[in-house]
């Protein structure tokens, strides 16, 4: 292909994702070819849904009669939402006529996740995709978003003589003016770094192109002598280990007497467009590295990493392994995946066209945009994340009050353009990582060249790391492995400071050569321990550490790294 040829195609292509929010076209158009055609050529399963939507359409009479009869109470309902569906929740949907509104939805639902599920000869990649949109495009039409559908609506629209959708149309208003200007949500500014959130005192002891190097003032006498190195993901701001004061896990860290030293990432912009993942590995993780060793000679370091952080130390740590760099005493993984074979509903988005896709729209752009990523995830869980909050905020009329949580999630960052095409084409899409085909400066790696013992958490809820997925590693590394399951999501469940209500976790060790847990056998073998996993975390970590020591100086001034400024840095304003 000429060049001039394909540049166009490039920016023709770009110029649809800026319509389409990124996404494909033609991935969407041959997963529903591969499910229709398929379809068509099954004529005994569309009898058999014929008949299972006739068999609804009876159980749906049934219910509607006895909810409208004298026997209204016992009526027993056909179909029940999911256990995390708080859509109808309210009691009034349990009121004529919205209860039977409410089944003949659900009996709907019901129906299309089969006709999605069940077509033999689809790829398990379009089945899933087609099944993906089925349930958007439900969730679009779920009578709870409809105020004339909807009870609840209806009874504060009654109550408060239709002043709910006046405020609801202010909040639109003000959202659609903020969009328009680029500026975060209403409320999120109460959080800004330095003030309200990322507050633990320190100092910047170094810095790069990629990241500047935090190191976090002792609060305690004694500090145990290995310090504990924090890689956090590039996609957001570092500061989701850090949050207020009571929520942070770098504070808690201190408190608990270890050095910590943090990696916050640079907000790159189109000049990073040639940035890949090995410079983010070699400026820093590496180099954090050798700033620590420079700072407290001689110690080994215990690493974490959390989600594409912890994706990166896993390169790193292999890669040291393999040259004979002992320097990673303990490695801990939060939230992050090693083997992408079973990635969950993300890899909906990533396919050979999706793929080309989206390199097209970050070749013309030089970076993917800030708040791509973040409307992905959030169509991951549309009714909790994007509906819900619609509802909520232009009908009910209600703004709920930001919390630190909510402002770090609108701090959103760019990716390169380079970076992200190398993680999503070589670790996502053919789980080059897993299989011992990721090269790293020549040469390919292994995890079970990895000797250190692992700490592993996944996440009951996590829809960007699936808990199944981070189990993984269990397989691929060949040492000590302990792996925690905590209650929450992806976020939430990390963020799960002791005294957080309703929390729990499984934990168990593998010994290395012990035999394989499947993850399910894992889950009904350990029962739930009530409670946050913080403290379980911090008791594997003393284990593993030596004796106590006074604390290190801050930064090294003889030695190249003297304290820049204070924490948070300069990179998080980004």
């Amino acid at each position: 292909m000429s060049g001039s040829s394909d540049a166009a195609d490039r920016f023709f292509h770009y110029t649809v994702a800026k319509q389409t929010g990124g996404i494909s076209p033609a991935a969407l158009w041959l997963s529903y070819m591969d499910w229709a055609l398929h379809l068509v050529l099954a004529p005994g399963l569309r009898a058999e849904l014929a008949l299972k939507l006739i068999a609804s359409g009876f159980a749906f009479q049934r219910y509607a009669a006895c909810a409208l009869g004298a026997n209204s109470g016992s009526s027993v309902p056909c179909a029940e939402p999911a256990p995390r569906d708080k859509r109808f929740s309210h009691p009034d949907w349990s009121l004529w006529p919205y209860n039977a509104v409410v089944q003949g939805f659900l009996l709907w639902e019901q129906f299309w996740d089969e006709a999605t599920r069940n077509v033999r000869g689809v790829s398990r990649d379009h089945e899933e995709a087609v099944n993906f949109c089925a349930r958007q495009l439900l969730d679009v039409a779920a009578p709870s978003n409809f105020p004339a559908a909807n009870p609840e609506i209806l009874e504060r629209t009654f109550r408060e003589a239709g002043m709910n959708l006046v405020r609801g149309s202010w909040n639109l208003l003000e959202d659609l003016t903020r969009t328009a200007a680029a500026l975060p949500p209403p409320g999120v500014s109460a959080f800004r770094p330095g003030r309200a959130v990322a507050v633990t005192p320190g100092k910047v002891v170094a810095r790069t192109r990629l990241m500047e190097l935090i190191q976090y003032s002792p609060a305690t006498a004694m500090v145990y002598a290995e310090p504990v190195l924090i890689v956090p993901a590039w996609i957001m701001k570092y500061y989701i280990l850090d949050l207020s004061p009571e929520n942070s896990l770098v504070r808690y860290l201190t408190q608990q007497g270890f050095t910590v030293f943090l990696i916050s990432w640079k907000n790159p912009d189109e000049s990073y467009r040639h940035t890949g993942m090995d410079d983010y590995r070699r400026l820093g993780v590496m180099e954090a590295l050798h700033a620590i060793f420079k700072i407290i000679p001689g110690r080994n370091v215990h690493a974490l990493g959390y989600c594409l952080g912890g994706t990166l130390l896993s390169i790193a740590a292999a890669a040291m392994a393999r040259d004979g760099d002992g320097r990673v005493k303990s490695l801990t993984l939060l939230a992050a995946q090693t083997d992408f074979s079973e990635p969950g509903e993300l890899e909906l988005f990533v396919n050979e066209s999706q793929l080309t896709f989206l390199e097209d729209q970050m070749e013309e752009a030089g970076y993917l945009e800030a708040g791509q990523m973040t409307g992905t995830f959030q169509l991951l869980r549309s009714n909790d994340l994007i509906w819900s909050r619609l509802l909520r905020d232009y009908l009910l009329g209600e703004r709920q009050p930001p919390n630190d949580l909510m402002a770090w999630n609108s701090d959103a960052t760019r990716m390169p353009a380079r970076m992200h095409a190398e993680y999503l084409r070589n670790i996502f899409f053919e789980n080059q990582l897993a299989e011992g085909r990721y090269f790293v400066e020549g040469h390919a790696i292994a995890l079970r060249d990895i000797k250190a013992p692992v700490f592993a958490v996944g996440a009951e809820w996590d829809h960007v790391a699936p808990w199944r997925s981070v189990y993984q590693i269990n397989v691929l590394a060949d040492t000590d492995i302990t792996f925690l399951l905590t209650n929450g999501g992806h976020n939430a469940g990390i963020v799960s400071e002791p005294g957080h209500k309703n929390r729990h976790y499984r934990v168990a060790t593998f010994k290395h050569g012990e035999p394989y847990a499947d993850p399910d056998t894992w889950f009904h073998r350990n029962r739930p321990v009530s409670g946050s996993w913080w403290p379980e975390w911090i008791r594997w970590l003393r284990a593993g550490s030596n004796e106590f020591s006074t604390p290190p100086q801050m930064g090294a001034p003889s030695a190249g790294y003297p304290p820049l400024c204070d924490a948070p840095g300069t990179y998080v304003f980004e």
